[in-house]
């Protein structure tokens, strides 16, 4: 019989302080004003709200949305692997992390509800008309499954039900692969934008999920101890070493990745890829590429990590820290960047690229992600707080 009780075993009463409150609060009404902004923005209209036009549709909200869903899989990929794989190193951030995947992608669900036009005819037609042939449906549809899978997973794991949270929890991570991928494919398998076509993004996306997901387990996990003011005990600072190295080896991997991604592009690609690649190499988005997005999301914190030799919690930290925050820059580049050169380039009367500015509306309904996933964060460390501890005895 399963325990419906098991949500007050769980609770950590000594989490509940009162700055963890008001910051609990403030998460909150940073995504109850960024739903508001997506409310305004659906009665004045996007086209007044949103800076996205009819040669440029998708902005910041799609890349913070890519973001998210991102990150989410990779949290799901890491606590599945650890769970299947009961007594590995890193056990102990496993019951963390699926509670995080579950976050996160409740973030990315806020986003992409405001960001379009209809989200009722979404959840209405999703069912009653599927289109088995595009990959927009089957991101959605499988995302869904994946959220669900992982609910029940959490809820067993709460009530002690390992063998079969465990079974939940392979279902979710496959459910999150087939979405991360329909994901990239969204994106690659557009003939029209040369820039973002090709085999490759579904498998980037991939990769860009276990590094965003290492990044976000060693920040959470960091935080989880910070506000309980205690120092991590050796089996957590062992698992989040290992995160640690999962991190380092694909930042070595995404950039690898990235390096030849624009080899591909100069070395004989479409010209409309080429002019994509100079707007990031030396363009309009030359300082979020190379500031951001290379040297403090990929170079710098590979860095911190072999510098440190994973010794340094504080420095895992940083460079998860840094790497996040390059993520969520090279998740809008991708986005901008495929779009920035127009379809008619060439033309009479049609400039070199695209501008593109988000407005003050998409940047605060931006802000329900992260208003989501850090209110779930603080709210999962008060009432889950001691499931979160028990990672190292799943299996």
């Amino acid at each position: 019989m399963i325990n419906i009780f098991a949500i007050a075993d769980s609770q950590e009463e000594s989490v509940a302080t009162p700055a963890l409150n008001r910051m609990t609060l403030f998460f909150a009404l940073l995504a109850l004003v960024g739903i508001g902004a997506g409310l305004y923005a659906q009665m004045v209209g996007h086209h007044h709200a949103y800076a996205n036009t009819r040669e440029l549709p998708w902005g910041i909200l799609i890349s913070t949305y890519a973001f998210f869903a991102i990150t989410s899989t990779g949290l799901c990929l890491l606590a599945a692997i650890s769970h299947i794989f009961g007594g590995n190193q890193m056990a102990p951030l496993a019951n963390r992390m699926v509670f995080l995947s579950i976050a996160t992608i409740m973030g990315a669900f806020g986003i992409i509800g405001m960001e379009i036009e209809n989200p009722h005819r979404m959840l209405i037609y999703n069912m009653l008309s599927p289109n088995l042939t595009s990959n927009i449906w089957w991101m959605g549809t499988l995302y869904s499954m994946a959220v669900g899978f992982m609910f029940l997973e959490f809820y067993l794991i709460l009530n002690k039900q390992y063998k079969q949270a465990v079974t939940l929890g392979v279902m979710g991570a496959i459910a999150e692969v087939l979405a991360n991928t329909n994901l990239g494919a969204v994106f690659a398998t557009q003939a029209g934008r040369p820039f973002w076509y090709g085999a490759q993004l579904p498998i980037f996306f991939l990769a860009c999920a276990f590094l965003s997901g290492a990044a976000a387990a060693i920040i959470f996990t960091h935080y989880a101890f910070k506000i309980r003011n205690i120092e991590l005990d050796e089996t957590t600072f062992s698992g989040m070493q290992t995160a640690g190295k999962v991190l380092a080896l694909m930042l070595f991997l995404v950039s690898v990745a990235t390096i030849w991604r624009f080899i591909a592009y100069y070395a004989g690609g479409e010209e409309a890829a080429r002019v994509a690649a100079d707007a990031l190499v030396s363009g309009p988005l030359a300082i979020n590429f190379w500031v951001f997005e290379i040297t403090f999301g990929l170079a710098v914190p590979l860095a911190l990590l072999m510098m440190s030799s994973l010794k340094s919690r504080q420095m895992m930290y940083y460079a998860a820290l840094m790497t996040l925050i390059g993520q969520f820059v090279s998740r809008y580049d991708l986005v901008v960047a495929g779009q920035i050169v127009p379809e008619f380039a060439g033309w009479s009367g049609m400039p070199f690229n695209l501008r593109y500015m988000p407005s003050i509306t998409e940047i605060l309904v931006t802000c329900t992600g992260f208003g989501i996933a850090g209110a779930l964060f603080l709210i999962g460390e008060r009432f889950f707080g001691r499931t979160f501890g028990e990672g190292s005895s799943h299996h």
